[in-house]
C-alpha cells in the first residue's frame, strides 16, 4: 500500500467504504498519467458495494475515467484533477442519440449507473486551452472569432489535427441515462466543451459549484441537463464562454424520433458573469420542454439573461416556464423568446405562413415575475412565427432600462403587468401581428420626441388601463395596418402626453373604445 490514509472498513465483511486513489498507485505530481490507478480505486469501490474514492491534495493528470454506481468520487482542498491534452487518451463512443455518429469521451463519464455522484472542495481541470487552440488553428470561424492573430493550419499539419479531432472534443463531465446523481461543491475550470453534460438522466442535483471557462472560449457551456428529468441546480457560480445555463431536449428529427423531455427543473440561486445567456432554454427543444422554475438569480455580463429559442425544424413543445426575482446588470438583451433562432436565411419569410408540421416548434404558457435589468442594448423580443405564434405569455413586476425597447411579433395573448421600459432610442414597446394584448400599468420614464412609447401595428384586441404618460410624451400609443382591430382603453393618466393615441398606415380610428 502507498502513503495516505489506508481503506476504512465497516458493514459487511470485506467491504471498503473508503479508498485512497494514493493506495492504489497515484503520484499526483501533475506529471505521470494516473488514469490507471485512478480507474482501479473506482471500480474496486463499486466491487465492494460502493463507497468514497477519496483524492487527497495532489495532481492528478489523468484521461478519461468512468464512474461506477454507488460510487462518490470526492476531491478534497487542494486536489486537482487534470485532463490530458492527448486525443488518444480518450475513448470514442456511439451517439448516444442513435444516429449513427460518434463521439469522444467526456474527461469523466457515467452510463447507465445509479446513485453516484462528484463531491468535495477540489478543481477539475480540462485544460481546455490545448483543446481550443487545435479549434482555431483548424475552423475559419473560430479563428475569426476568437483570435484573429493564431495561424491557420494547412497541408500535412492540418491533416494530422483533423485527425486527432476527427469525433470532436470532450466535455469535461457527461452522465448518460443515470439516476440519482450529485455534483457538489467542486471548481471546474477550462473544460474543452461543454462543462457538465446530464443526458436522459432522472433525480439529478447539482449545487455549490462553481465553473469558470474563460471568455473566449468555444462552446464551454456551463450545465446544460438535456433531455434530463427532476432536475435541481442551486446555489452556483458560472463564468463561461458560451451559455451559463442551457437546458435542451434533443436537436431536429433525431430529438423528436428519442422523445425524451426535459421537465421537471428548478434552478436557484445562481450567479453568472458572461457567456452566452444566463439561462437558456433550446435551441434543442425536439423532446419538449417543460416545467421549468427559474428564480432569485444575478446575471452581469452575459449576452442575453433569460434565453428561450428554437426554430422551423427543430419542432417540440416548450410550456410552462415560470421565472421570478432576477437582476441583471450589463446584459445585452435582457429577455429572449424567439422561435427564429439564428433564421438569418429565412427573414425573408419571418411574416409569411409556412406550413405546419412536426418540425413546427409550439411556445406556450410562460410567467415572468419581479425582474430588473439595467445597463442593457437591448430590452429583448418576443418573437413567434406566423404559422405557429407563441402564447399565453405574462411578464409583471419588470423594470428594464436599456438602449432599446422590447419587440413582440406573431404571438398570442400577451400580457404585461406593472411593466416600466426606459428606453435610450425608439419606443420602449413595439408589437406586430399580436392578438390578445394587455398593457395593465404600462410606463415609460424616458419619452423621446417625435417618438411614441407603444408602436403597435396589425394587433386585434387590445386592452390598455392603468397606463402613464410622462412629462414630454409626444404619442403614447400608434397603431398601425388595416388589420388593427377592439382597442379599448380604461382608466389611463394619459393627459401629459400631446396626443393620447395616433392612427397610421391605414389603421381606422373607430376601433378605439375608451371609457
Amino acid at each position: 500500500m502507498g502513503t495516505g490514509s489506508s481503506p476504512v472498513r465497516g458493514g459487511m465483511p470485506g467491504q471498503h467504504l473508503f479508498l485512497n486513489v494514493r493506495d492504489y498507485g497515484t503520484v499526483g505530481d501533475g506529471k505521470r498519467v494516473d488514469t490507471r490507478p485512478i480507474q482501479a480505486a473506482i471500480d474496486a469501490s463499486a466491487s465492494a458495494g460502493g463507497g468514497t474514492v477519496f483524492f487527497p491534495a495532489g495532481q492528478y493528470l489523468t484521461g478519461a475515467i468512468k464512474l461506477q454506481s454507488h460510487v462518490n468520487v470526492y476531491l478534497d482542498s487542494g486536489a486537482v484533477i487534470l485532463g490530458s491534452k492527448d486525443p488518444a487518451d480518450y475513448p470514442v463512443y456511439p451517439s448516444p442519440w442513435q444516429d449513427g455518429t460518434r463521439e469522444i469521451s467526456s474527461l469523466i463519464r457515467g452510463e447507465n449507473l445509479t446513485d453516484v455522484s462528484l463531491t468535495g472542495r477540489g478543481t477539475i481541470d480540462g485544460q481546455g486551452p490545448a483543446w481550443w487552440k487545435r479549434e482555431y488553428q483548424t475552423n475559419p470561424t473560430y479563428a475569426r472569432e476568437y483570435d484573429s492573430h493564431v495561424p491557420l493550419l494547412t497541408g500535412t499539419e492540418l491533416r494530422e489535427e483533423l485527425a486527432k479531432l476527427q469525433f470532436s472534443i470532450p466535455r469535461l463531465i457527461e452522465w448518460l441515462n443515470c439516476k440519482n446523481v450529485l455534483l457538489e461543491g467542486l471548481t471546474l475550470i477550462n473544460s474543452p466543451m461543454h462543462t457538465v453534460h446530464p443526458l436522459f438522466c432522472e433525480y439529478v442535483t447539482i449545487t455549490g459549484v462553481t465553473i469558470l471557462n474563460p471568455v473566449p472560449s468555444p462552446d464551454t457551456d456551463g450545465i446544460d441537463p438535456d433531455s434530463c428529468r427532476n432536475v435541481h441546480i442551486s446555489d452556483c457560480h458560472i463564468d463561461v464562454g458560451d451559455d451559463c445555463i442551457s437546458i435542451k431536449a434533443g436537436r431536429d428529427a433525431a430529438g423528436r424520433k428519442m422523445g425524451r423531455p426535459a421537465e421537471n427543473i428548478t434552478i436557484t440561486n445562481l450567479t453568472t458573469l458572461r457567456g452566452h445567456a444566463g439561462v437558456a432554454l433550446g435551441s434543442e427543444t425536439a423532446g419538449d420542454i417543460r416545467n421549468v422554475s427559474i428564480s432569485n438569480c444575478t446575471f452581469q455580463g452575459t449576452d442575453h439573461g433569460i434565453r428561450i429559442k428554437s426554430r422551423r425544424g427543430r419542432g417540440g413543445v416548450v410550456e410552462g416556464v415560470a421565472v421570478s426575482n432576477i437582476v441583471m446588470q450589463d446584459v445585452e438583451e435582457a429577455f429572449t423568446n424567439t422561435m427564429f433562432y439564428r433564421g438569418e436565411h429565412e427573414a425573408r419569410v419571418l411574416d409569411e405562413l409556412q406550413p405546419v408540421d412536426e418540425g413546427t416548434p409550439r411556445f406556450r404558457n410562460f410567467y415572468m415575475n419581479n425582474i430588473t435589468a439595467f445597463g442593457s442594448k437591448s430590452a429583448g423580443q418576443i418573437t413567434g412565427l406566423q404559422e405557429m405564434p407563441i402564447t399565453d405569455l405574462v411578464l409583471s413586476n419588470i423594470r428594464i432600462s436599456a438602449a432599446e425597447g422590447l419587440s413582440c411579433q406573431n404571438a398570442r395573448q400577451i400580457e404585461f403587468h406593472n411593466v416600466r421600459i426606459d428606453s435610450g432610442e425608439g419606443p420602449a414597446l413595439r408589437a406586430k401581428n399580436v392578438q390578445g394584448l394587455e398593457l395593465d400599468g404600462f410606463y415609460s420614464a424616458q419619452p423621446h420626441p417625435e417618438t411614441c412609447i407603444v408602436d403597435l401595428e396589425d394587433v386585434t384586441d387590445v386592452f390598455a388601463r392603468g397606463c402613464s404618460a410622462p412629462p414630454g410624451t409626444t404619442t403614447f400609443l400608434r397603431v398601425a395596418g388595416a388589420k388593427s382591430s377592439n382597442l379599448v382603453l380604461r382608466a389611463n393618466n394619459l393627459g401629459r402626453a400631446t396626443n393620447a393615441v395616433a392612427f397610421t398606415r391605414g389603421a381606422d380610428p373607430g376601433i378605439l373604445s375608451e371609457k
